[in-house]
């Protein structure tokens, strides 16, 4: 089997090219892809070539983390079946070329393990569900410690801070507030308030969330903190970090990295979007047809207007 796949060949060159599948194996699954998104952090990152090194790190690539498809083989050990629409986390079935994270192709070949079934109503929103389980695996703690404090401050308006903001305000918790440098990020709340952190006098916050990916963070978060407040590093950060310690021991704060999401934190916004207490609408602004990758990366990486990307892969199958 062959797949079109978007290959990013070195930082900022990028094409789609036809490659060769794995052979499926008993326990994989064959997904044909109907929409995959793009990420403006993570795969910003690997675009302009300032992903940290990390194993299995290098050119060319295909990215993507983010798609949507359909089973269309089995394998006998597969738990899933053909004609179960799924979420694909990323796929590595393109032999050489390296799969950081593989899911932007026509067609990948994938453990059957790693897929979510997921239900017809939730259409193309459902590449959204990747980062709403990311913003939900920041507040659950992955279920290794007790229950984390709920933001009451969140910076940054992209994608997962609407949709961290949209939980909190969903599970019932006070309505967080939002910092937004960007005027064209600033619309689009839904119970919550968004403002410039120029504007926003409160110096007391108990729990601040960082999405925003800003190296220089801590010291701005700490001097808004109560005492035993805390600071939750949710972003991808590819500078190092560092903070003023004075401030951060009078207050005695903590910092907390919040790591990838896992399964049962998919599972979990997956109930919730299908039973409709957690909102994707409004969150895709941006979509165009696979063909037109090249165009459609720079516009989600240089367009502010961008919240999300998604590519249409429907008429490469």
């Amino acid at each position: 089997m062959k797949t079109t796949a978007v290959v990013l060949e070195q930082p900022e060159h990028l094409r789609l090219s036809t490659l060769p599948l794995t052979a499926p194996g008993d326990g994989d699954v064959v997904v044909d892809i109907d929409f995959s998104g793009i990420s403006t952090g993570t795969e910003r990152l690997l675009w302009n070539g300032r992903m940290p090194m990390f194993p299995g790190m290098g050119y060319p690539l295909v990215p993507g983390y983010e798609s949507v498809g359909r089973i269309v083989a089995a394998g006998p050990l597969a738990q899933h079946r053909v004609g179960e629409r799924v979420f694909v986390p990323g796929a590595r079935c393109y032999g050489e070329v390296r799969g950081l994270f593989g899911g932007a192709a026509s067609k990948v070949v994938v453990g059957d393990d790693k897929v979510i079934p997921i239900s017809e109503t939730l259409g193309r929103e459902a590449v959204l569900l990747a980062l709403a389980a990311t913003a939900y695996h920041t507040v659950a703690c992955g279920g290794k410690h007790a229950p984390c404090a709920p933001p009451d401050l969140i910076v940054g308006h992209g994608v997962l801070g609407r949709l961290l903001a949209r939980m909190v305000v969903a599970a019932g918790f006070e309505a967080p507030t939002v910092w937004e440098l960007n005027p064209d990020r600033a619309h689009g709340a839904e119970g919550y308030t968004v403002m410039s952190p120029a504007d926003d006098t409160r110096r007391n916050y108990r729990a601040i969330y960082d999405v925003s990916g800003d190296c220089a963070i801590l010291d701005k978060a700490i001097a808004r903190l109560t005492h035993g407040g805390e600071v939750v590093l949710a972003g991808f950060y590819s500078e190092p970090l560092s903070f003023n310690f004075a401030p951060a021991f009078m207050r005695e704060a903590s910092i907390r990295t919040a790591a990838e999401w896992q399964r049962a934190d998919m599972l979990a916004v997956k109930e919730l979007a299908e039973s409709g207490r957690l909102s994707l609408d409004g969150l895709i602004t941006h979509h165009d047809e696979a063909v037109h990758a090249a165009n459609a990366y720079r516009t989600a990486f240089g367009d502010a207007a961008c919240l999300k990307m998604v590519l249409d892969w429907r008429q490469m199958q």
